[in-house]
């Protein structure tokens, strides 16, 4: 008789900490529903005008969804990123490619897909500014080619 009231007081302990996890897991899942007039808006050191405001995540830690604000006329040079990123304009004409020759112009609703380490030029075009959706994968960096080891 004192097994089973064991093994039922154990079953009830299970089944209090199993409801409160789902109960946590459930708040972290919470929807993210920000107007665009309420986000916070954070310039980006290492580049000069741009602004993001973060919805999921830390992109100086790991992975991240934000919203991106870039001036009209901002030419990044070639550079990487360690991670993959996604962006998805919403306005604005935004700019990427292999380099200048070669680089494309993305208006709203494109998806622009970057490999981890992809070597390109970006920017957004004269006119208006650029902002977008980003999702990356781990952490934000720009590592300009000009400060990447070569091969030699």
């Amino acid at each position: 008789m004192r097994i089973v009231s064991i093994l039922i007081i154990l079953a009830w302990l299970c089944l209090s900490i199993f409801a409160q996890e789902a109960g946590q897991k459930q708040e972290n899942n919470a929807p993210v529903m920000v107007s665009f007039a309420d986000l916070k808006w954070v310039a980006l050191a290492e580049r000069k005008g741009m602004q993001f405001a973060v919805l999921s995540g830390d992109p100086k830690t790991g992975p991240y969804t934000q919203i991106r604000k870039v001036p009209a006329g901002t030419d990044n040079p070639l550079h990487s990123h360690s991670s993959e990123i996604k962006n998805v304009i919403i306005s604005g004409t935004w700019y990427t490619g292999p380099n200048a020759a070669a680089a494309k112009d993305f208006g709203p609703g494109s998806v622009i897909v970057m490999p981890a380490d992809w070597l390109h030029v970006s920017g957004c075009r004269s006119g208006s500014e650029c902002v977008f959706y980003q999702e990356g994968k781990g952490k934000f960096d720009f590592k300009p080619a000009a400060e990447m080891p070569t091969d030699k």
